[in-house]
């Protein structure tokens, strides 16, 4: 998996674009940015594009990489991203409008393990409601 895999999503395009202009994408947009990323880019490559965020120095964008790769987060569905995007000024989601937009299940591929692990927590979340 490489950076051009990344681009294929639109949001990720514009995540990866936001950083490499020094722009700040916002506590949110690191995180959305780390938990789809690393599925794509080593860690070293990872860190370096956070530390283009001129709100984010290097320990912080050390312990957020480790929280998302730690707890094992998925990506973000698109209901989850535009949720986050409320909370700050940065727009993740370049185009919300559009009903595919940011959704990086139909942009990208991902490893099976994180589509397994998607469906082990439905599972269990319809095992607990019955």
């Amino acid at each position: 998996m490489s950076l051009a895999d990344l681009r294929k999503s639109e949001m990720m395009t514009h995540l990866v674009d936001a950083l490499s202009q020094g722009k700040d994408i916002g506590h949110y947009g690191r995180l959305v940015f780390v938990m789809v990323a690393r599925h794509f880019l080593s860690e070293t490559e990872l860190f370096r594009l956070l530390q283009l965020d001129p709100d984010l120095n290097d320990d912080k964008a050390r312990a957020l990489i480790e929280q998302v790769v730690s707890k094992g987060y998925s990506p973000p569905s698109r209901e989850k991203v535009l949720e986050f995007q409320k909370h700050q000024q940065f727009p993740i989601c370049p185009n919300p409008e559009d009903p595919d937009g940011c959704n990086v299940y139909k942009d990208l591929k991902f490893p099976g393990s994180v589509y397994e692990s998607i469906t082990e927590y439905h599972v269990e979340k319809t095992e607990a409601e019955d």
